[in-house]
């Protein structure tokens, strides 16, 4: 099944693994209504250093592993949890992980836009059933909020701040008692959250001010930051992890170009921290230097090496792609860019040589 799907959801993708830890974690303490105990989803996303019932289980979240740690103890006392950051620092994939984990479905989502309402989180009708037999269970057509107390499992509110603050405001009392009301079925329309139940929600602090939370709903949820990626080490390895998985699923049998991946990685750290690892100051661009556009640009570059060429990375199609990303927000990034390459890649292609030193004669394409 999972090969005819474009994107297996996580409870798919690591199916093998959850039933290994879930058969592993028969004796441990266990919150009502999960599938796994928090011992259980820490080694789900961190991984173990040895097989759990003789099958590897991979560390998924290459990031803050106590930051982990806070989110499942979080959930595990029925606090709401809200993941903030920068975008593309993994907030989505990690409250997929965390609810595939917990409650063994990681679909039962909300995502939020400027047209979200108030029925496309709680419950909307089937008009046809409601005419035929008035206000009824069988009319209801329930949302994620709703499935989600239901069945006892968690609901993702992915860009929460980007809906307007009546729909955010709308959790307010669902958060706080556990229960949503719904008046069209009269006496019988109080629904009382499973154990189990929780939500999840992510914001961009890019997105501080469009539609700004209330203190109110605020206090419903613990916070924790995702923070980028600081080592460029690692965000190496979790392009290279990121792009192999992706390239796999494309079909594209291929080894990947580590130089490559180490140019992209010391590039997009370079620039988010406006400063270069021999101290020369850079100007920071407008546009998101996220791991996740690093690993776009990488997957772009390898896609075109597999389908125009010999499966070689061209640092000119890098370059290529490097522009693409960045010319999101405004011409002056490129600009910024343009200066990165003349005042730290050259000084870097002539110390070092090698992969810089083509990355730096790629410049042209920056025009």
């Amino acid at each position: 099944m999972e090969g005819s799907i474009l994107r297996p959801a996580a409870e798919q993708r690591y199916a093998q693994e959850l039933a290994a830890l879930e058969k592993w974690d028969a004796g441990n303490r266990k919150p009502q209504g999960w599938r796994l105990s928090p011992k259980a989803v820490r080694l789900f996303i961190l991984g173990s250093r040895t097989p759990i019932e003789g099958v590897p289980i991979r560390k998924k979240y290459l990031g803050n592993d106590a930051l982990v740690e806070r989110c499942i103890i979080t959930l595990a006392g029925n606090r709401g949890l809200m993941l903030v950051g920068e975008p593309g620092t993994a907030k989505t994939m990690l409250s997929e992980l965390l609810t595939a984990a917990i409650s063994g479905c990681s679909t039962n989502t909300v995502q939020g836009t400027a047209g979200t309402t108030e029925d496309m989180i709680k419950y909307s009708w089937n008009y046809a059933m409601l005419l035929a037999k008035g206000p009824c269970r069988e009319a209801l057509v329930p949302s994620p909020l709703h499935v989600g107390m239901e069945k006892g499992i968690l609901t993702r509110f992915e860009e929460i701040t980007r809906t307007p603050a009546e729909v955010q405001d709308s959790l307010i009392s669902v958060l706080s008692d556990k229960v949503l009301n719904i008046p069209e079925l009269g006496d019988g329309g109080l629904l009382f959250a499973k154990p189990g139940f929780n939500v999840i929600g992510t914001a961009n602090t890019r997105d501080k001010g469009v539609n700004e939370m209330s203190s109110a709903l605020k206090r419903r949820f613990n916070f924790e930051t995702v923070q980028p990626v600081r080592d460029v080490a690692l965000e190496k390895q979790i392009i290279l992890s990121e792009v192999r998985s992706l390239a796999d699923a494309a079909g594209i049998d291929r080894p990947l170009d580590e130089e490559a991946a180490e140019l992209l990685a010391t590039t997009y750290h370079e620039l988010r921290e406006g400063v270069s690892a021999e101290g020369t100051r850079i100007e920071k661009p407008s546009c998101v230097m996220s791991t996740a556009e690093a690993i776009s640009v990488y997957y772009q570059t390898l896609m075109g090496a597999w389908y125009y060429g010999d499966g070689t990375m061209d640092p000119k199609s890098l370059v290529d792609n490097l522009v693409g990303a960045v010319a999101k927000e405004s011409n002056e990034d490129l600009d910024k860019i343009a200066n990165y390459f003349s005042a730290v890649v050259r000084e870097k292609a002539r110390r070092e040589g090698g992969a810089w030193k083509t990355y730096y004669e790629a410049r042209s394409r920056l025009k």
